[in-house]
This record gives C-alpha cells, sequence and structure tokens, in this order.
C-alpha cells in the first residue's frame, strides 16, 4: 500500500476567494433563531461583493426576518485534502420588483437568468421560488487543503 501524502492547509487569498464564488453557483447558507441552527443549500450569483439568490417562501424567510445575519457556504472539492471553501458572514436584504431596491432586483433577476433563462417567467424551471435577495459579503475567509504541493 502507498503512504498517502500529507496534505498542506493555507487560506485563501481574497482575489481566490471571489474567484471561487464566481465560478461556483451552488451554496448553504446557515442561519439561527434563539436556539435552532439551519443550514439550507440555495443556487447563486457572485458579483462585486453580494451573492444574488433567489427562493420560496417559508420557514427559513420567516426566521431571517428576525436575525438577517448569516452565514454562506460554498466549496470545491476533488479529493479528502484536496478542497477549496469559502465562507461569508453578512445580512440578508429582500429585493423587491416595485421597492426602492428595484434597479437591484432588475440586476439580480438578470444574473440569475444567465445562469437559467426562464427565472422568474412563464417557464421558469422553480416558479416557486419569487423571493429575490442578496448577501452582502461583509466577511470573507478561505480556505484550502491540497497534496499537490
Amino acid at each position: 500500500m502507498t503512504a498517502q501524502k500529507a496534505p498542506s492547509f493555507r487560506e485563501l487569498t481574497r482575489d481566490e476567494c471571489d474567484e471561487l464564488l464566481a465560478r461556483n453557483h451552488v451554496g448553504r447558507i446557515a442561519f439561527s433563531y434563539h436556539d435552532h441552527v439551519d443550514i439550507e443549500p440555495i443556487h447563486y450569483v457572485y458579483e462585486d461583493g453580494w451573492i444574488y439568490g433567489r427562493t420560496g417562501d417559508g420557514t427559513k424567510l420567516r426566521t431571517l426576518a428576525h436575525n438577517r445575519w448569516l452565514a454562506f457556504e460554498t466549496d470545491e472539492v476533488s479529493a479528502l485534502f484536496d478542497w477549496r471553501s469559502v465562507v461569508i458572514k453578512g445580512a440578508l436584504y429582500l429585493l423587491e420588483k416595485d421597492g426602492s431596491l428595484g434597479e437591484t432586483y432588475a440586476h439580480a433577476v438578470a444574473l440569475m437568468r444567465k445562469l437559467s433563462p426562464h427565472v422568474l417567467n412563464e417557464n421558469d424551471p422553480a416558479p416557486e421560488r419569487t423571493v429575490v435577495f442578496r448577501i452582502h459579503a461583509d466577511q470573507v475567509t478561505g480556505r484550502l487543503a491540497s497534496t499537490q504541493d
């Protein structure tokens, strides 16, 4: 049996974190209220320090209405000791088509339509996801493990 090479670990730079966030589109948001903590997967688009996404009305939004601070994580894993992971901590902001952030809402929808052209139209593959949001990347950290060095 061949011995496995020991992995090296390091922090990712902010540029490396931004690149990982931009090339991926599935992550997880973690949020809490009182003693209850939850984590859920989401589709997203990253641009200029913001995560843009959408969701359906439900428990997640009711919980975040009480405490909009959350953590977001996405990663790339190719092996047990070959991975990259980025965590963002920030606040969730709901965007409304006709609200004060109407232009931001339109921009978010345009970004999401780059992933799925029918977002929020008659051919939407997930028509129940009508709530558009963004998360500001207040704190960004990333880690890497590698056996390739």
